[in-house]
């Protein structure tokens, strides 16, 4: 079994770190400036943080998208969590993906992440 990544990250690649997490440029952006704000504690599921990792997880939300905005500039933002093999999971410590978007990145961006269902990501069209 090959040792997790997460928990053996190098000192310079990470951006920010406190007693429960770091934060690190994702190592396969979609998007300039795509963040991964990871728990210390080896743990795979949202669901089993403490209260204290999920407040230090959305402190790390906003202060990395205020970074990011100074940085990069985008448009807006998608927040994404894959929970579980099911979900696309393949780092099975959690890791909370913070993506900046930038006008024209995707023709219509509309649905979101919706699009992890293509057939079920234009919901506003009448069949």
């Amino acid at each position: 079994m090959k040792p997790c990544p997460f928990c053996h990250m190098p000192a310079d690649r990470i951006l920010h770190q406190n007693d429960h997490l770091i934060v690190i440029r994702d190592g396969y952006p979609i998007s300039p400036g795509h963040t991964l704000i990871i728990p210390k504690r080896h743990t795979g599921s949202f669901f089993d943080l403490s209260p204290d990792e999920h407040q230090a997880i959305t402190q790390a939300l906003y202060q990395s998208k205020t970074q990011l905005d100074r940085e990069f500039h985008p448009a807006g933002y998608n927040i994404g969590i894959n929970d579980g093999p099911a979900a696309g999971q393949t780092v099975p410590h959690l890791h909370v993906h913070l993506i900046p978007r930038y006008d024209g990145d995707r023709k219509d961006p509309r649905g979101g992440i919706r699009w992890i269902i293509p057939e079920k990501a234009v919901y506003w069209q009448d069949d």
